[in-house]
């Protein structure tokens, strides 16, 4: 198990490299399942994620390569059992659901387990299955999931109509679990309340170079025409947004002038705008992104919110540059209301943050000091980061393998712009 030692003081400037997105990665991965000839994807980020992804395909009978960030593919035979012991890892391995569902028209898979940001159950991904004709049969923490005949719907609002809007709002990874289980299904199937994010975007493209008859993917309408098979493809995925909007954090809250190169500022317009908000130059053009640090910035107000706006895995990196912005800030988590575990650490390098329901108060102060930190989870850890950059003294964080799920070679990236970042194994 690593820790990061990172030297707080010292300041950031330079370029540095987007990876590609990691959220985009693991469902067009799992989507090479849909067909028997070979898939190239590039720009997969080394990532533990990922990582866990490939195993699952090859243990599902699929051959994979892996090399220098392109992955291939050629699932030419494929089991309709995901193996416990590597879904029990990593939360989004059910984006394999729908891939299975649709190629072989059944699959068994385990319940996924409760999670530290909050309650993020799959009923709306079983739900949609079942107006694909899914049965779904639960037995010893393993869902058995079996085709039926697929709804008829109603053909006046364009065949079978399935809402996919959870209680705070559309599911990602359900919206692209459907994607990929309706294209191999018979007739017209129309997601409504579908999420909007790139990724869901990215996810279509790829399944049409396959073959797939999508429409109106980055909207919240929908349809799908399901053809009989899909052939192989090669694509390249998005840069990660998530990635981009931390680095443009950290410029602006140790740097000079720190340039994104590869980063898609359209994906990032409501982090640059609660950026440029706290009085941070940022200059965007259509391959990159420079943000230019200052001494002092204000606070603001934030609401999460699904794309295109305020995103919630941007949400504890803003808490922390907040920590020491002038005035008052308020941040409101309205996707995971629980999701706040990066409060307490941020507390003990001497933030000054309360919190009433689903909103945090924040309180700039004017410095930060070192101390030793726990990461809890993937975008906490990035929070305790980008802190730590600024905080006067040392701060270990650790159980980093929580960064190291979402953020390729972060530590590395940090050190190419001038951090004092050291990765320690424990």
């Amino acid at each position: 198990m690593d820790k990061f030692i990172i030297r707080g003081g010292a300041v950031l400037d330079g370029t540095v490299q987007v990876s590609g997105s990691k959220n985009s990665s693991l469902p067009i991965l799992a989507a090479t399942l849909l067909t028997r000839e070979p898939c190239v994807i590039r720009r997969v980020p080394d990532l533990s994620d990922t990582n866990y992804m490939t195993q699952i395909l090859a243990q599902l009978g699929a051959a994979v390569e892996r090399a220098s960030g392109t992955v291939e593919i050629r699932a030419e035979k494929v089991k309709h059992v995901a193996p416990y012991e590597l879904v029990r890892k990593m939360r989004a391995s059910i984006c394999v659901l729908g891939p299975l569902f649709g190629r072989l028209g059944k699959c068994t898979i385990s319940v996924p387990g409760g999670c530290v940001i909050g309650d993020r159950p799959i009923d709306i991904h079983l739900r949609g299955l079942q107006e694909l004709g899914a049965t779904i049969e639960t037995k010893a923490g393993d869902m058995h999931i079996k085709r039926g005949r697929a709804r008829s719907g109603n053909a006046a609002h364009g065949g079978r109509e399935i809402n996919m809007r959870g209680k705070h709002g559309p599911t990602v990874l359900g919206t692209g679990n459907l994607m990929m289980a309706a294209v191999l299904t018979k007739g017209t199937t129309v997601i409504e309340g579908a999420a909007a994010e790139p990724e869901v975007e990215d996810l279509a493209d790829f399944l049409a170079k396959m073959g797939a008859r999508i429409e109106g993917a980055g909207s919240r309408r929908i349809i799908i025409q399901g053809v009989k098979e899909l052939h192989g493809a090669e694509h390249t995925v998005i840069p990660d947004r998530i990635e981009a909007g931390t680095f443009l954090v950290a410029g602006a809250l140790a740097g000079r002038k720190v340039t994104l190169k590869k980063a898609n500022h359209h994906h990032l317009a409501a982090v640059i705008s609660k950026l440029r908000e706290s009085g941070f130059e940022i200059d965007a053009t259509a391959r990159e992104i420079t943000v230019h640090g200052r001494p002092s910035w204000k606070g603001g107000t934030i609401t999460t919110e699904p794309y295109p706006g305020f995103p919630t895995d941007m949400q504890a990196q803003f808490c922390a540059l907040y920590a020491l912005a002038e005035g008052v800030s308020a941040v409101t988590e309205m996707i995971f209301p629980e999701r706040f575990m990066h409060l307490p650490e941020l507390k003990r390098m001497g933030a000054s943050v309360t919190r009433e329901g689903a909103t945090a108060i924040i309180t700039g102060v004017p410095s930060l000091s070192a101390a030793p930190v726990m990461a809890s989870d993937l975008r906490a850890s990035a929070a305790l980061v980008l802190a730590a950059l600024r905080a006067e003294g040392s701060t270990e964080i650790n159980r980093v393998y929580h960064i190291d799920r979402g953020y390729e070679h972060i530590d590395e990236k940090l050190t190419q712009l001038g951090a004092a970042i050291e990765r320690v194994q424990v």
